[in-house]
């Protein structure tokens, strides 16, 4: 719902006939949906270009759908430009969304290959149609994973992103995915700890069932961060099925996901940023917040230039941060 009754940007919806996703193992579609946010009154031509990296269960395009109560992104894009609190920006809403529920924007040979889609087919398409963007123009964000996405993305990719924005991001992987894998097991084992029946029943279900969602989010992190095309849709557990012990070379794959490992090898790249902006609410429940509490402090330690919040919420519904973010990293772009 509108908060802001000045100018409204447009948004235009293209299709991206992907490469790099075709043949995936999870059978998702290649074609892929962007959404793209102009603000009123602005030509295009120049403008900063900012990617949102939507949350696990998202997609770019819920972000522009009617959302009752609140504003969805394209409204608070117009009201944060129309009242002068940020520069003019275009905005790319990629559709991410998986059979496994989401994505961790990182290339997989379960989930397919979504770093090469995102930086190698959606940018150059956003970038010559609309003519934004460029070198040191471009800037990623997102929350959850989203917010993962946007920091690893940062880590990985210097040379393409100038500026990210992390909010509530999955990071000191022991604390916000290990703490789900008794209950994970309890679930399989009631399929014979199959993870193929377990999946088929979840599929052909009017309904999740309740406590599905961290069963199939652990999944979906382990097709992600520690693929094996051999097995059904490419998921293996890091722990084992009888005493829930952790397998340490399956554990050492997702932890070289984790951003808070990463930082000690890739934290050179994050100096060459405009600007990064990371937060969290004191009450995550999904123990985010000693993640990122970890990952600023060594931002500290090593002399990174960052933005850190903590805030007074928890991991739902909080959107409204982005009117902290958005601004810090529009500014930061068009400078």
């Amino acid at each position: 719902m509108r908060r802001f009754f000045g100018p409204s940007g447009s948004v235009s919806r293209i299709a991206i006939e992907s490469q790099a996703l075709k043949n995936n193992l999870l059978g998702d579609p290649a074609l892929r949906i962007v959404d793209v946010y102009v603000p009123a009154g602005h030509d295009e031509q120049g403008l900063p270009l900012l990617v949102v990296l939507a949350g696990f269960t998202g997609s770019g395009l819920s972000h522009t759908n009617w959302v009752g109560f609140r504003e969805n992104l394209p409204e608070r894009l117009d009201r944060l430009i129309g009242e002068q609190r940020m520069p003019p920006v275009v905005v790319a809403f990629p559709d991410c969304f998986t059979r496994l529920g989401g994505n961790q924007y990182v290339n997989s040979a379960s989930m397919g290959a979504w770093e090469d889609f995102l930086l190698h087919e959606m940018l150059p398409a956003i970038e010559q149609r609309f003519g934004c963007g460029g070198a040191g123009r471009r800037g990623v964000f997102g929350k959850s994973s989203g917010g993962y996405g946007a920091l690893t993305h940062a880590l990985r990719h210097f040379d393409i992103w100038s500026a990210a924005a992390c909010h509530s991001g999955d990071m000191g992987f022991e604390l916000c995915y290990l703490p789900d894998m008794p209950a994970v097991l309890r679930a399989l084992a009631g399929v014979g700890n199959s993870i193929e029946r377990w999946w088929q029943q979840l599929e052909a279900a009017p309904k999740h069932p309740e406590g599905s969602f961290k069963v199939f989010n652990a999944l979906a992190m382990a097709a992600s961060y520690d693929p094996d095309p051999t097995q059904f849709l490419g998921i293996r557990l890091p722990v084992t099925f009888d005493t829930c012990e952790i397998i340490e070379e399956r554990w050492a794959n997702w932890l070289r996901h984790d951003p808070v490992v990463a930082l000690e090898t890739q934290a050179d790249n994050l100096r060459r940023l405009k600007a990064l902006y990371i937060d969290c609410g004191e009450k995550d429940q999904f123990n985010l917040l000693y993640g990122a509490r970890r990952f600023a402090r060594r931002l500290d330690e090593l002399g990174i230039a960052h933005r850190y919040e903590e805030f007074a919420d928890n991991h739902t519904s909080v959107d409204y941060r982005l009117d902290e973010s958005l601004p810090f990293l529009a500014q930061a772009l068009s400078g």
